[in-house]
């Protein structure tokens, strides 16, 4: 079952799992150290996280470490690309307007 990267990073855990991530490839107990859940509950939401494909598995010996998928992440930021512009564009016409304002004073 291939999951919505979007339904994945909607919850904060999970976003911060992968920040944790995104600064070197964890094991599972290494990243449930970081939180106040039991075992089995990060375990879903990694299993959630690699659905969507945001992380990746890699065997090491006989450890798992998940690590950042970062081609997935910027799909996300390309995204947010749209919405970006459009923040932009009315935070510099705010600032016109208070330009203007305030010459106005």
């Amino acid at each position: 079952m291939r999951r919505d990267i979007f339904q994945a990073i909607a919850d904060p855990t999970r976003r911060a799992i992968i920040a944790l991530i995104a600064i070197q490839a964890m094991t599972p107990n290494a990243i449930a150290e970081h939180f106040d859940s039991t075992r089995q509950a990060i375990s879903k939401h990694l299993k959630v996280l690699t659905e969507c494909q945001l992380l990746k598995q890699e065997q090491q010996g006989r450890e798992i470490y998940y690590q950042l998928e970062i081609d997935k992440m910027k799909e996300v930021d390309k995204w947010l690309e749209q919405f970006r512009k459009i923040w932009e564009t009315r935070f510099s016409q705010l600032d016109d307007l208070l330009s203007t304002l305030k010459k106005q004073n």
